[in-house]
């Protein structure tokens, strides 16, 4: 059975776009988040509602599948691997992620050196000059 509201046609217990799906949809991409039919909700999904109906699940990634996703971000807006960034650039990039929390995931520090082509001490060096100003 199919139904129009105002979150989007519903085909069973699945959503089908809608403004409210549309919506969302670029967070939880932003996130590296999944979208998926309420009824398909595990344990630690977050189920979102539109006037009192359940709408769409949101599966949240791991938080180092997160900073995986963070760093692709970046890549793109900066337009090129991140490990070809200028000394200034890469700071910059630290001091964005730092804010994100990305040195609260294990190993984030390997990972952020690694993505950036320098060594963890590097990244250490960036956080404390941060840390100073």
């Amino acid at each position: 059975m199919s139904a129009d509201g105002p979150a989007g046609p519903v085909v069973g217990e699945a959503v089908v776009g809608g403004p409210f799906v549309d919506a969302v949809k670029p967070l939880v991409d932003a996130m590296g988040g999944e979208l998926l039919p309420p009824a398909r909700a595990g344990e630690e999904d977050v189920v979102l509602s539109w006037e009192g109906r359940e709408v769409v699940a949101v599966r949240l990634p791991q938080l180092s599948d997160s900073l995986d996703q963070i760093l692709a971000a970046l890549e793109r807006k900066h337009g090129r691997p991140l490990a070809e960034l200028d000394r200034k650039a890469k700071q910059a990039v630290v001091r964005s992620l730092e804010a994100r929390g990305a040195f609260s995931v294990r190993h984030g520090v390997e990972t952020v050196a690694g993505a950036l082509g320098v060594s963890r001490f590097t990244v250490y060096n960036y956080l404390n000059r941060s840390e100073s100003r």
